[in-house]
């Protein structure tokens, strides 16, 4: 039997992206490296499921080392359908 209350829970893929990006955009201490990319997997999971990713942009490009904390502080873009 189907579970009829999952339909009526769902996000939708808009309000997960703004809070995505808002969760990126975070300094302070909670919001480490290893948190980023646990949003960055959601996000881009998400969106790459939905067929809307649309790429995204760092924060500040100065401080996007790879493997670094400014690498996964970014902002997701989907498409305008989202």
């Amino acid at each position: 039997m189907e579970n009829e209350s999952y339909k009526h829970n769902a996000v939708p893929l808009k309000h997960l992206l703004i809070w995505a990006n808002r969760e990126l955009g975070r300094t302070d201490s909670t919001a480490t490296k290893e948190y980023k990319i646990g949003v960055c997997n959601m996000i881009e999971g998400a969106l790459h499921w939905c067929r809307q990713y649309h790429g995204f942009a760092f924060i500040d490009n100065n401080d996007s080392k790879i493997d670094t904390l400014g690498y996964y502080s970014r902002v997701y873009i989907g498409s305008s359908q989202v």
